[in-house]
């Protein structure tokens, strides 16, 4: 059973993970708008190696809960949250718009 700091930690694991991957793709976008496609492949592999890991700790979590366990969330776990589901938008985008950016 996850306590409310354990909650807390994981969800600061979710935010930091999903934060590096945020900003590895972020760079990947502005490379392919330099013309710059030479690591799109190694690049897209190391932010989901990064949103593996942030989605790894909120798995957690979501099999105590379906398991029955009484979770105490708060604030900084939902803010996880919100950071992978929208990193996780943010990197199918940017795939397809590097691969826009390749054939343009």
């Amino acid at each position: 059973m996850s306590t409310r700091e354990e909650l807390q930690m994981l969800g600061f694991e979710i935010v930091a993970y999903s934060g590096d991957a945020r900003s590895t793709l972020l760079k990947l976008l502005r490379e392919a708008r330099n013309g710059n496609f030479e690591h799109v492949d190694a690049v897209l592999a190391e932010a989901d190696e990064n949103l593996k890991l942030a989605h790894n700790a909120q798995t957690k979590i979501l099999a105590e809960e379906a398991s029955g366990e009484k979770l105490d969330i708060g604030f900084i776990f939902i803010h996880g949250q919100d950071h992978l589901m929208t990193t996780i938008l943010l990197r199918d985008l940017i795939q397809d718009l590097v691969h826009f950016h390749q054939k343009g």
